[in-house]
């Protein structure tokens, strides 16, 4: 398919769903054709991004964008418990899916998503943007090539200013039926997603504890997490923060690896090595690896499998605290 244009559909047009469509236009040879909301507002403002999104056909119900709308793909980024029947709809209909995180909510969902993909050879992406940035591939890497050795022990702390600004505007995150979960389920999906994707390990056993502060859903999380072979975990997302904030450090047998921001910190020995720039490669993003995908020149890097991993985890992680005891990861 290289070479021939690739025409996308969007369902959902809100403020995420718009940043795709910004990085959709870069793309040479991609053309957004139809866009699909529940509410007017969205569509309103992605018809202001161009022309071209403008003079869409708009549709209040994805199943008549499905209908009528000529499309080789779609991107959906709608609210989190909509994913899985937005997907299968999708993928029943022949289209190439991009999908916004979490890819489902129900690990008995995620596990249909992995088989409806691997049934219909159609190209499925899940927008964990971390796999195409530099640090996180260069970690991720030097893990797989052995050079790191064992990874026996992580540490991650997310936090961000999650909690305010969900509740002031009583949006649907904050809202269980929609979201599915709280910050464990929006933005802490990325990091449990980018630790289990660096290291390929496998979650066996989860002890947490939670703390919804009144909401309907979780806001802050500590989780400590067992892995298949002995490797251990330490993870806090904090969703009431004044600031967003990230960090990871992994310790390998052979190697130390932290990321701070855009840059790498690793030690073979005392001396720390602050890796930077072009020495961690290139950042891409997951609209431009979903359409070099599609057109088979490269492989989609967060798939329906790395996604199944993180809602197995993160159901473990809501049973756990919910019981006030470790719960296995069911698979």
């Amino acid at each position: 398919m290289s070479g021939k244009e690739i025409k996308v559909a969007m369902i959902g047009c809100g403020g995420n769903a718009r940043g795709h469509m910004s990085r959709l236009l870069k793309v040479e040879g991609v053309r957004i054709v139809g866009l699909a909301d529940t509410a007017d507002g969205p569509i309103a403002e992605a018809c202001k991004l161009d022309a071209s999104i403008a003079a869409c056909p708009v549709y209040s119900d994805y199943k008549e964008l499905l209908a009528n709308v000529e499309c080789d793909a779609i991107e959906i980024s709608t609210p989190h418990t909509c994913h899985f029947d937005h997907i299968m709809a999708c993928l029943d209909a022949g289209k190439h899916v991009l999908c916004e995180k979490p890819m489902v909510c129900q690990v008995d969902h995620a596990h249909q998503v992995v088989e409806k993909v691997k049934q219909t050879g159609l190209v499925f992406g899940v927008s964990y943007q971390r796999h195409t940035m530099a640090p996180y591939r260069y970690c991720r890497d030097l893990i797989a090539s052995g050079e790191a050795g064992n990874v026996y022990f992580i540490s991650a702390l997310q936090s961000q200013n999650w909690y305010r600004n969900r509740m002031a505007r009583q949006d649907w995150r904050s809202k269980i039926a929609l979201s599915g979960g709280g910050q464990l389920n929006d933005s802490g999906s990325h990091l449990i997603d980018v630790i289990l994707w660096m290291t390929d390990l496998q979650p066996a056993e989860v002890m947490a504890y939670q703390d919804n502060l009144e909401a309907e859903v979780d806001i802050l999380t500590a989780m400590s997490v067992k892995f298949d072979g002995g490797a251990m975990c330490n993870m806090s997302i904090v969703g009431h923060a004044v600031n967003f904030f990230e960090e990871i450090t992994m310790w390998g047998e052979k190697l130390t690896l932290a990321i701070r921001g855009n840059d790498v910190w690793r030690w073979a020995n005392e001396t720390k090595e602050v890796v930077t720039g072009d020495a961690l490669g290139a950042d891409s993003d997951p609209d431009t690896n979903f359409i070099k995908s599609i057109r088979g020149e490269e492989t989609p890097q967060a798939t329906a499998e790395d996604a199944l991993k993180v809602i197995q985890l993160s159901e473990a992680t809501w049973r756990s605290a919910a019981e006030n005891a470790p719960a296995p990861v069911i698979r």
